[in-house]
């Protein structure tokens, strides 16, 4: 049995520090708002438990349990992270931004031509766009699972890294750029021409679960393209894992444009931040790749 590790830096996985990096900005977020007694202390519960985890599973007292609760905790995590940023509400919004964002959309849906190749199969399209937006909401638990199915569970850490860096990233941004979906904002506006149930169902949900912070950038689009990039990290013998979901990415990107959910400003910054998140992660496994070169380069002495 490997000796337990105490050093306090290496408790945590790569995952968990970003995170611990999210929730404690959030929890200081939260006195800054001065945001009454019990949000401030449920700001600053989860560092607490991830703490006490990393301790956990780093000590004598480790157990199963502790590692498998690492590996399934950053799914209902993420939603929590999104639902938190509703506490830092504001009463205005950048109607200047959002106006200019409008134009981009309309000569999108309508001069680029948009909202009819989209609607070109009649109600094909149109379902499947809404489908894979509301596909999103299981693809973190799923992608948990399948690295389980497929005994590849050592490789969870390289699809959440990655993962975590760019979704937390956006979430982060979101309550500094005040803004609502062009559906509320600009009701009866620049709508689909098409209804599916499928659409029906997502405007439920949204209706029922969604932020009213902001729509820029876009959570579902970050969410979605950090998860493509993380699984074709982590699975490259795999790639149809990563392409699946990378396509799934692109379609929910069109979905919350035509479907007017956000702006197609909020998905494109979306898909930035996601492939900001995805260098960074390159880089520090190239740095992690030559660290263990040099260290191949200088063994001990026997």
């Amino acid at each position: 049995m490997s000796e337990p590790n105490r050093n306090i830096p290496e408790m945590f996985r790569p995952s968990e520090w970003v995170l611990l990096a999210y929730f404690s900005y959030t929890g200081i977020l939260a006195f800054q708002y001065n945001l009454p007694a019990g949000q401030k202390v449920l700001g600053l519960a989860v560092p607490l438990v991830l703490f006490a985890l990393g301790y956990l599973d780093s000590s004598f007292l480790r157990r199963r349990w502790t590692s498998m609760v690492r590996d399934w905790l950053p799914a209902p995590l993420v939603l929590a992270a999104y639902w938190q940023v509703n506490w830092f509400r504001v009463d205005y919004h950048l109607e200047e931004l959002e106006r200019l964002w409008l134009t981009w959309d309309r000569y999108l849906l309508n001069e680029l031509g948009l909202r009819a190749a989209v609607e070109s199969l009649g109600p094909v399209i149109p379902s499947l766009i809404e489908i894979s937006y509301l596909l999103m909401y299981v693809v973190p638990p799923f992608s948990i699972a399948a690295f389980y199915i497929l005994r590849k569970r050592d490789r969870i850490e390289q699809y959440m890294f990655p993962f975590l860096l760019g979704t937390l990233s956006a979430y982060a941004m979101i309550s500094h750029f005040p803004s609502g979906s062009p559906r509320v904002e600009h009701a009866g506006l620049d709508l689909p021409n098409i209804f599916t149930v499928w659409r029906q169902f997502n405007i439920w949900i949204l209706n029922h679960g969604d932020i009213q912070t902001s729509v820029f950038p876009s959570g579902h689009v970050t969410a979605a393209f950090s998860a493509a990039f993380g699984m074709m990290l982590a699975l490259p013998e795999r790639p149809w894992f990563g392409r699946i979901l990378l396509i799934n990415s692109f379609l929910i990107l069109v979905a919350t444009v035509y479907g007017r959910y956000h702006y197609a400003a909020d998905g494109i910054a979306g898909l930035a931040i996601s492939l900001t998140a995805l260098c960074i992660t390159l880089y520090l496994r190239r740095g992690d790749v030559e660290s263990e070169d040099v260290a191949a380069s200088y063994p001990e002495a026997g």
